[in-house]
């Protein structure tokens, strides 16, 4: 995002810049050449901004599909729990001893079990 903010004032200076019509005075150049700065602000927009979030989307859209019997999960909420039942679209989270609640999946916001592995291997790795 700062990387943007940078670019912007560079991306008004080049089109402030860019030469008059090389005819008369009612000439105003190539339309390729006015569409280009618009174009190049479209391409850094979709490659910083929308590329990832795709990405982040689908990630999480693949996490809550793969929610099995006896992962770990933390709701939107912030509540720890195990879950005890998975059906289509609701969970059964076991949050303390016999205190069992039930969560749509959409409401869980990330899986405990497998954010430790994926730290353990990371740090195996350094």
């Amino acid at each position: 995002m700062k990387f943007i903010v940078a670019l912007t004032p560079l991306l008004i200076f080049l089109t402030s810049c860019a030469p008059p019509g090389m005819g008369g005075e009612g000439e105003s150049g190539s339309p390729i050449i006015a569409a280009l700065p618009f174009v190049l602000i479209f391409g850094l927009f979709y490659l910083l901004i929308l590329r990832p979030q795709q990405k982040q989307s689908r990630q999480k859209e693949n996490m809550m599909k793969n929610i099995k019997r006896g992962d770990k999960v933390m709701t939107a909420g912030g509540i720890h729990g195990k879950v005890v039942n998975a059906e289509e679209d609701v969970l059964t989270v076991e949050i303390a001893k016999g205190v069992n609640v039930q969560i749509a999946r959409a409401n869980i916001s990330a899986l405990i079990n497998q954010d430790k592995a994926e730290t353990k291997q990371k740090g195996g790795k350094q």
